[in-house]
């Protein structure tokens, strides 16, 4: 069961990349976002384990703190902009859940 999760979640994840890349280059209606946001939640759920939940949190961190400068810097480029704001969407939801989920495992001991 837990391989079906692995599969359902990463292709979440692959269909929210190709999604915040679809509509970086098509005016995104404002349902794009919560679907990035669900996706997220999705891959958050299904697709990580103890094994890969540190390494993905430390990967969402870099990225989530780097696309506000690269933000800046690519705001000279529409489409970039737009496709780094849609993945933020789609990795934030995803490390909270992940982060959770190692929070509790700590606290459970």
């Amino acid at each position: 069961m837990a391989e079906l999760g692995d599969k359902i979640g990463s292709y979440g994840f692959l269909g929210g990349v190709a999604i915040a890349l679809i509509f970086a280059f098509v005016a995104a209606a404002p349902w794009v976002a919560y679907l990035l946001g669900f996706l997220g939640l999705v891959v958050g759920f299904l697709n990580w384990g103890d094994k890969e939940a540190q390494g993905f949190l430390i990967a969402a961190i870099a990225f989530l703190a780097a696309s506000g400068g690269l933000g800046q810097i690519f705001a000279e480029v529409p489409y970039l902009e737009a496709f780094l704001e849609n993945l933020t969407t789609l990795i934030g939801p995803a490390a909270v859940i992940i982060a959770l989920k190692v929070i509790y495992d700590f606290g459970k001991g």
